[in-house]
């Protein structure tokens, strides 16, 4: 396992991140947290709204210290309290009180605003959250399920205030999602930040054997995705799953699959991913499977650049940074 920096900060994090939503038997989850640790992961994502997920992670680990701990705010405590759920102030202090007992720990790594909420400013998440860093209760933050425009302007904010600003952006990712390549990628790509990509299997609908997509339900799109997927991985040697993850990777430096198992066999199977180089043929076949267009502007701003209209007569000669 090789390590990248976590954002425009010093932490290192493994390339494949481990998810533990779906974890729910001690024995197994920690069997499969050795595993992950033996082959050099260090990332374990949780959430304070995955059930018991975060008391039973909390319960198995071991060596804390050498883990990067991450866990969410933001979704309901309490279906009946108005102030059970949100980003503001009186959640996340709240939630993090929580969470910090589930886990059995004085700190965690990455806490992740889980989903952006547009009734609570800007201003107070970035704020509380620095404020929550500086009690030394989180050590970095990051941000899942929210639009670029939120983000860049919540880093900004926090740029111009001294506050902690984002380091990751978690997003669903996955040659049948790819929404993200839009604004959210070239975002996260252009601010420095590492991008956890949740979902890369498509719910199971790209990792073939059991949880191969069925004929009779699924779409022709989703049948087109996972015959290319297929096909790749027979002619390379490896699984679907292994080609539908390391595809995620071939896209962006930045992504780091977030991925989740319930068995050891699964965790070696995708750990298999990161060894698997893509030649560019066989990139160009998954994603010719499955249409995507970026759409406007990105696709319109890619058709202007090389335009002596739009940029003089040396439009093609400028190699950019």
């Amino acid at each position: 396992m090789r390590y990248r920096l976590f954002g425009q900060t010093g932490l290192r994090v493994s390339e494949l991140f481990l998810g533990t939503m779906v974890l729910t038997d001690p024995g197994e989850t920690r069997r499969i947290i050795d595993a992950y640790a033996d082959a050099g992961g260090n990332v374990l994502d949780t959430a304070s709204a995955y059930g018991d997920g975060e008391e039973l992670l909390g319960s198995v680990l071991e060596r804390r210290d050498r883990f990067v701990l991450a866990t969410k705010y933001t979704l309901s405590r309490d279906a009946s309290d108005p102030n059970g759920a949100g980003n503001h102030r009186k959640n996340l202090v709240l939630s993090l009180e929580r969470s910090l007992r589930r886990l059995r720990t004085d700190y965690v790594d990455v806490y992740w605003v889980h989903i952006y909420d547009r009734h609570t400013p800007l201003e107070e998440t970035m704020r509380a959250l620095d404020d929550a860093v500086r009690a030394g209760k989180v050590l970095y933050v990051g941000i899942s399920d929210a639009p670029a425009w939120v983000v860049a302007r919540a880093n900004t904010l926090a740029e111009w205030r001294g506050w902690t600003p984002f380091a990751g952006l978690q997003v669903p990712y996955s040659l049948l999602r790819r929404d993200v390549e839009r604004e959210l990628l070239p975002m996260a790509e252009a601010l420095g930040m590492s991008v956890a990509a949740w979902g890369p299997l498509a719910a199971g609908r790209l990792a073939g054997g059991s949880r191969r997509t069925d004929p009779a339900t699924a779409t022709a799109r989703e049948r087109a995705a996972a015959d290319a997927v297929r096909a790749v991985a027979d002619e390379l040697g490896a699984t679907p799953a292994q080609v539908a993850i390391a595809w995620t990777r071939h896209r962006s430096r930045a992504v780091h699959p977030l991925v989740g198992v319930s068995s050891v066999a699964q965790l070696v199977e995708n750990l298999g991913a990161l060894d698997l180089v893509l030649p560019d043929e066989a990139v160009a076949r998954l994603e010719a499977a499955v249409g995507f267009e970026r759409g406007f502007p990105a696709d319109f701003i890619a058709e202007c650049e090389p335009s002596p209209f739009v940029f003089g007569d040396h439009a093609t000669a400028v190699v950019g940074r």
